[in-house]
């Protein structure tokens, strides 16, 4: 610390006594819902501004309030060197010791400057300075305080409507809530006042922009919340929601105690509790079902009130074939495809919608083609082709690999049939290899992609039309690109990535073989 020092007696920050800058801090921070703190160092800013007006603005000049008392402490910061190059902001170690006999070079020496008076000037540029500062830190309140309100429902009043977008007055900000996530229809007049959900909030310069929705999912899960004591107190649960704004929604709920029924408690008494939602949700209609954990089963709850006769699940494709009856045929599918839509963003299921004759069509047309796919592939007759595909082989690769008791179940196959039928499944295999991998080579895919473990002749033919030719081009690649590539179902993500890693490593040894000199 500096041997000289001179206490400030009196600043006049817009003509305040020392002592009620506090109260001032403590006024402004109350009225705008920020920390004392924050009120407290803009102050402190504003005052280093003008005095740096007033000494130098090239010098080194701090300013702090007491938090206690208010008094106010005006400083001079000089840096301890060796040889002193800037002396507005250095001083050298001989002069710093006779301040202060233990500094040492690195030390900042603080020197004490005498109050200073605010003109007319200086006053109004410390107020842009506290007025600023304090907006910045009402700003960054805000946005910490509804951030954390992201999935609340929140009401406001409707302060202006600008081409279909509303702005909100939500007390001590504003919000906006955009024309496509308003109901359709919906009528919004400047005073009223409506509940919204808060689907995010984004930090911008001029501060936080909160963003509403009326048509998010999750605004009919919390509307439902607050009219099942259920579901607020955990006892029921919304698995999945559904909506296709203002017209209908789904609702899957679920609870794991047998005495309570998760549909009948989300209605109420006479549809009060489900009515109440409706009318806040400008009468569009809900289906509430009751979930579970058989896929199946979920499925056939989600396309209600139209009656399923039989699904057929695909789970590699994640697909599912819904059979119903004709005179269901539209109320499954509902007006312009809404139930079955609905349905499938519900379950996550991509679901197809057939009739019994529709499936029967269908189910002949693939047993004709597996078995023309098996009479041209292995040159076995029309009989054999049927009885194969009956048996339920769909690809030449199961004939190939799976064992010969599987062949055992099909009539009138012995041993040596279903070796001979293998033999000419492997030997079609082989060729059709062969050939895709002369494809792939006419097309320029490198001979290192070809030698990549766990990619078959179809992916290499992909990866090559779609101009990954080099390893360096398949090292480029990110796991989920590859998959998008070859095919989501061809490999695990994990695989895919250790595959992409592996053909990494050659640039890394490049890198570390030692240079010639």
């Amino acid at each position: 610390m500096s041997s000289q020092k001179y206490r400030s007696t009196e600043v006049n920050m817009s003509n305040q006594p020392r002592h009620e800058l506090l109260l001032v801090a403590e006024t402004v921070a109350r009225e705008k819902g920020i920390d004392r703190e924050d009120v407290v160092l803009a102050m402190e800013q504003a005052i280093q501004k003008a005095a740096k007006a007033k000494y130098g603005m090239d010098r080194d000049i701090r300013a702090t309030i007491d938090r206690s008392t208010g008094e106010v402490d005006i400083q001079k910061c000089l840096t301890v060197v060796e040889e002193v190059q800037n002396p507005l902001v250095e001083i050298n170690l001989s002069q710093a010791k006779e301040r202060n006999p233990s500094a040492n070079v690195g030390d900042v020496i603080y020197e004490m400057l005498p109050p200073i008076e605010f003109g007319r000037v200086a006053a109004q540029s410390a107020r842009q300075v506290i007025f600023q500062k304090v907006r910045d830190a009402e700003r960054a309140q805000q946005f910490i305080e509804y951030k954390d309100r992201i999935g609340q429902i929140i009401s406001g009043l409707i302060k202006r409507v600008e081409f279909g977008n509303v702005v909100m007055d939500l007390g001590r900000t504003e919000a906006i809530l955009r024309r496509e996530d308003t109901i359709p229809r919906e009528v919004f007049r400047v005073g009223d006042r409506i509940r919204v959900y808060i689907a995010d909030v984004r930090p911008e310069v001029r501060g936080p922009m909160i963003f509403l929705s009326r048509t998010h999912p999750q605004f009919m899960t919390k509307l439902f919340e607050q009219e099942v004591p259920e579901i607020y107190d955990g006892i029921i649960e919304v698995k999945a929601v559904a909506r296709d704004p203002g017209s209908r929604a789904k609702l899957a709920v679920y609870t794991s105690d047998p005495s309570i029924d998760p549909v009948g408690a989300c209605v109420g008494m006479r549809g009060s509790r489900v009515q109440a939602v409706v009318t806040e949700l400008q009468g569009e209609k809900v289906d509430i079902i009751p979930w579970s954990s058989n896929p199946a089963t979920f499925v056939v709850n989600a396309l209600a009130p139209a009656e399923v006769m039989k699904v057929v699940l695909d789970e590699e494709n994640h697909r599912v074939d819904v059979i119903v009856e004709e005179e269901q045929l539209s109320l499954a599918i509902g007006r312009r495809g809404q139930n079955v839509r609905l349905a499938s963003q519900l379950t996550g299921w991509n679901i197809d919608i057939l009739t019994e004759a529709e499936e029967t069509a269908r189910r002949t047309e693939e047993h004709a083609n597996r078995t023309k796919l098996f009479m041209e592939s292995l040159d076995v007759d029309e009989m054999i082709g049927q009885l194969l595909a009956a048996e339920g082989f769909a690809t030449i690769e199961e004939i190939a690999y799976v064992p010969i008791s599987e062949f055992s179940n099909i009539e009138g196959f012995d041993e040596e049939i279903s070796q001979e039928l293998q033999t000419r499944a492997l030997t079609h295999l082989e060729q059709r290899d062969t050939k895709i991998r002369k494809e792939c080579e006419e097309m320029g895919l490198a001979q290192d992609v070809m030698n990549i473990d766990g990619l078959t002749p179809e992916m290499l033919l992909k990866l090559a039309k779609n101009g990954i030719k080099t390893l360096d081009d398949f090292a480029d690649l990110a796991g989920d690109e590859l998959l998008d590539i070859i095919g989501k179902q061809s490999l695990p993500l994990e695989r895919a990535n250790e595959m992409i890693m592996a053909a990494r490593s050659h640039w890394f040894a490049d890198e570390e073989t030692p240079q010639s000199v």
